[in-house]
């Protein structure tokens, strides 16, 4: 594409969501600069705004709401201000939403960039061919790549597969030509995104999965690090494991929801797997990779869940220690099987109180886990300030802060920790090599 000079209209993304959400914004705001918008950090000053939603929970979705009727008063007072809305708030049928919603101009579902794009290129006169590709626009030292969209899997509490679509994998070349060119616009570190990543590559032609990928992207000059998410127990292949172990640049740290603790409820999820087979599959990879660290993702007050079924939930917490649990009290999302068939009769102070005793938990089993780094010597991805301190994580996607006068983004140092909390590590950088 050939930039063309424009009224330097500005543009701005408001993003929420997981980090495919973020992936997709970042690959949009590439294609605007592309087209000679400019980014503007105020929604509020834009010319164009764009919000990039997230449904997988009701409370999610009312912060998508919220903030799209507060940009109503301000498309009554400037016609010509642009807003587009995208995510996953946006399914195959935009009717409703545009009878709900008469001011906004554009709806794009996931991954769909094409209809705001040709919308701004006629309205501001613009040649916009060639301009949707891969990331081409200035990206942070830690970036994302989406290698594969949308889910197969229909668990009956998730929205994702309706409004993102079946598994579609992106061919291997494609995903290394823009790892290459990301790596040589100053990036370290790459996580290779997809609903379920670990299904990566089933539906493309020729014996290739996520490992194969792995090991293609391990060879790239240049790139420090590696990280994926997120995983499902079922498709965790033990070549997927071994490359975690045997590659270099791929990080220890792994994203394995269980979403509950009871096999009834997992059975009603949909989920495919049972409690046991969930923690054999964990004592593997502890097993086969050295200094692993686990994080997963659960949910409470799903349909029917009784007393005792959390405290199953409860306990598992209790013995497989996560690093990090992303924890979220059921909320009903229509047009899933549990919308369909299942009753949400868990009482709302109920799902608090139990949401509130997994994070006390969780606090105290992370708060251990982090006290055993006092004292050590980590492996930093220097990111940025905040605070007036230097920040970056350790292959374990721990956040560790320290202080210097002498570093620079994506530059890989070593830190000492002197200090620990449950939500972050302090230390200070090593001069001497035996320090």
């Amino acid at each position: 594409m050939t930039r063309l000079a424009t009224n330097m209209q500005s543009y701005h993304i408001w993003t929420t969501g997981c980090q495919m959400n973020k992936a997709d914004s970042e690959r949009l705001g590439s294609a605007l600069d592309q087209m000679g918008l400019v980014p503007s950090t105020s929604k509020d000053d834009a010319d164009i705004i764009i919000l990039n939603t997230c449904v997988v929970r009701q409370n999610a979705e009312d912060k998508a709401v919220g903030t799209l009727t507060s940009l109503k008063p301000s498309k009554e007072l400037n016609p010509d201000k642009v807003i587009a809305l995208m995510g996953c708030m946006v399914g195959p049928n935009t009717k409703a939403l545009e009878k709900r919603f008469p001011y906004v101009d554009v709806f794009m579902p996931p991954q769909q960039y094409d209809p705001l794009i040709d919308y701004l290129g006629e309205k501001l006169d613009i040649d916009t061919s060639g301009c949707i590709g891969p990331l081409t626009a200035a990206p942070a030292i830690s970036t994302y790549i989406p290698i594969i969209h949308g889910c197969d899997k229909f668990c009956s509490f998730c929205i994702i597969p309706y409004r993102r679509g079946r598994e579609t994998s992106r061919n291997v070349d494609e995903i290394l030509h823009e790892a290459e060119m990301l790596v040589n616009r100053g990036v370290k570190e790459i996580t290779l995104l997809g609903q379920n990543v670990d299904s990566y590559g089933h539906d493309l032609t020729g014996d290739v999965n996520l490992s194969d990928l792995l090991i293609a992207i391990n060879e790239v000059p240049g790139l420090e690090r590696i990280r994926f998410l997120t995983s499902h127990p079922n498709d965790m292949e033990d070549s997927i494991i071994e490359a975690v172990n045997g590659l270099d640049k791929v990080c220890e740290n792994i994203n394995l929801p269980f979403q509950a603790g009871d096999d009834e409820i997992l059975r009603t999820m949909r989920r495919g797997y049972t409690n046991e087979e969930y923690r054999r599959l964990i004592d593997k990879i502890r097993q086969k990779v050295a200094n692993v660290s686990i994080t997963t993702d659960l949910i409470v007050g799903f349909c029917g869940e009784t007393d005792q079924q959390f405290s199953n939930t409860l306990e598992m917490i209790k013995d497989i220690k996560f690093d990090k649990v992303h924890s979220a009290a059921y909320s009903t999302r229509e047009g899933t099987i549990a919308f369909r068939k299942m009753v949400d009769d868990v009482k709302e102070d109920v799902k608090k109180e139990r949401l509130q005793i997994i994070n006390d938990e969780q606090e105290k089993i992370v708060t251990g886990i982090n006290a055993e780094l006092n004292g050590t010597i980590q492996e930093i991805l220097v990111e940025s300030r905040k605070k007036g301190k230097w920040f970056g994580r350790n292959r374990n996607d721990k956040l560790v802060f320290f202080e210097s006068d002498d570093v620079k983004s994506g530059q890989m140092i070593d830190v000492k920790i002197y200090e620990t909390s449950p939500w972050y590590l302090e230390g200070s950088i090593c001069t001497e090599p035996d320090q």
